[in-house]
């Protein structure tokens, strides 16, 4: 049976954090007075463009203008986002090195993965989690399908490929569920983010793929054809697509939504953390925040860090024992 993880020493860490910033550990209350003094590095595990490194730049770019120190964003594709993670895990724990990523980076990596060069319930601790919104479920030019269930009739009589913008990710999963319930015969491929992963079910080398509205878009012209949206509700700029539970597609992971999450490494001092968090809080308020929604099609926002930790502690088991039911190994 898989160990489930002890989130308890997480909590132990930012309790440590706490005291740091009530001044009950020597040193790090000055150091904590005097943050930010000197640039801020926001690691991204992708390349430019799609969603994650879209939130990312926002972020930066409003530290930038209200904290007074630079802010950059970093982007360390590879190894799954391994090599970005590893970075960011194995930084100080000053507030000045953070990590943007996929939920699913941080969550189900931890069993997907036999081994990491990092732990993730030890090793870094939540910001805040940028909510992805609905995901479009698109299909390639050539395949008839125009919807989940005549895609899944189409995928038992031939291997089709889905695209995956990380290896673990979101479409990686639904196309294992599918296999495992559904009698499909899906492949996945995975790719170094959405981009190059759209571009190739476009051109009809990828069957299928799952991405968020503004990515998909970009192809959209070419013939990629919306055969539905996850999660719990629609999509605000396809709302005549609907969700795959309104299809009748009941795996449990198709209703669930992921996001993009913003983290530090553990340790980091609490008013630190509070500080981060309201930055995160005050970006997506901006117009261009605003804008970046409207254009991914997303209406949620993230919550204070309370709020975060609350959803952290309870969403990330549920997504961990998916995983771990699945039985998917990346290395």
């Amino acid at each position: 049976m898989h160990a489930f993880p002890d989130f308890s020493r997480r909590r132990g860490l930012q309790g440590l954090a706490a005291l740091a910033a009530g001044g009950l550990v020597p040193g790090l209350q000055a150091q904590t007075a005097r943050w930010p003094d000197k640039p801020l590095r926001v690691v991204v595990p992708f390349p430019p463009g799609g969603l994650t490194d879209a939130y990312a730049r926002l972020f930066a770019d409003h530290f930038t203008q209200t904290l007074g120190q630079p802010s950059m964003v970093d982007n360390r594709p590879g190894g799954g986002a391994i090599i970005g993670i590893s970075q960011v895990a194995k930084a100080p724990a000053d507030g000045y090195t953070l990590l943007v990523s996929t939920s699913g980076t941080v969550w189900q990596n931890r069993v997907l993965y036999s081994k990491l060069p990092y732990n993730l319930d030890t090793d870094l601790t939540p910001i805040a989690l940028f909510p992805s919104g609905p995901l479009a479920v698109a299909v390639a030019p050539e395949v008839p399908a125009k919807n989940m269930r005549e895609f899944i009739a189409y995928a038992r009589e031939r291997q089709v490929n889905m695209a995956s913008y990380a290896p673990g990710a979101y479409p990686h999963m639904v196309a294992d569920q599918l296999n495992r319930h559904a009698g499909t015969k899906i492949q996945t491929v995975m790719y170094k983010g959405e981009s190059p992963m759209w571009v190739d079910v476009a051109g009809n080398s990828a069957q299928i793929g799952i991405g968020s509205y503004q990515a998909f878009n970009t192809v959209q012209g070419r013939g990629v054809r919306p055969i539905g949206v996850t999660g719990n509700y629609r999509s605000p700029k396809m709302p005549d697509v609907p969700t795959l539970a309104e299809q009748g597609i009941d795996t449990p992971l198709v209703k669930l939504e992921g996001g993009l999450a913003l983290m530090a490494p553990a340790g980091t001092p609490e008013a630190v953390l509070r500080t981060l968090n309201k930055v995160a809080l005050a970006c997506v308020e901006t117009e261009r925040g605003s804008k970046l929604r409207e254009s991914f099609g997303i209406p949620n926002k993230p919550k204070d860090l309370a709020g975060t930790r609350r959803d952290w502690d309870t969403e990330v088991p549920i997504w961990i024992k998916m995983a771990v039911e699945l039985g998917i190994k990346l290395d």
